[in-house]
């Protein structure tokens, strides 16, 4: 309880916006937030050790004060792009841990003639293969995996496949 107290001590002294961002588990909408992105329901039992925080962060100074305070209150972070994660990497532990949730960090901008894409995160593959095919007219494609729903920090970071992996 003394660490989750410096936590929040800590928040409030690094970021005035982070009372928008952060749940606990006194939020009525923690349980929401924190089942969002939790496809496999093993992850989600109640025997599984809950984060006593979840941030969702805007700007980059509310990640860096989470960073910040986690380190300084001994609880380990665990990150989630918004997307699904199946093997539950980002939502459970076995050492008190916060989640950051990049889920708000969701912008893509297609340059379709340089043939190039700014994607953060939280972005699904699914609005990534919208936007490249809105502004380049179905002739460019990027080799993302088969499901729509995972974020892309998630499908960078290794998880998923899909048909043009093989080649690209």
């Amino acid at each position: 309880a003394e660490n989750h107290e410096n936590f929040l001590k800590c928040l409030s002294l690094q970021s005035d916006t982070i009372s928008k961002v952060i749940y606990t588990q006194n939020n009525s909408s923690y349980s929401s937030v924190l089942k969002s992105s939790i496809q496999n329901l093993v992850f989600s039992t109640p025997t599984n050790q809950k984060p006593p925080f979840i941030i969702t962060p805007f700007h980059v100074s509310e990640i860096q004060a989470a960073i910040k305070c986690s380190k300084k209150s001994g609880l380990q972070i665990r990150v989630r792009s918004g997307g699904h994660d199946l093997e539950g990497l980002s939502s459970i532990s076995d050492v008190p841990f916060i989640i950051v949730d990049l889920i708000n960090f969701s912008e893509i901008s297609v340059n379709a003639e340089a043939k190039t894409a700014w994607v953060q995160s939280g972005a699904t593959v699914g609005q990534l293969n919208y936007r490249i095919a809105e502004k380049s007219q179905n002739l460019l494609a990027f080799p993302v995996g088969t499901c729509p729903g995972v974020a892309v920090g998630g499908h960078f970071s290794g998880g998923g496949y899909g048909a043009l992996l093989r080649k690209y």
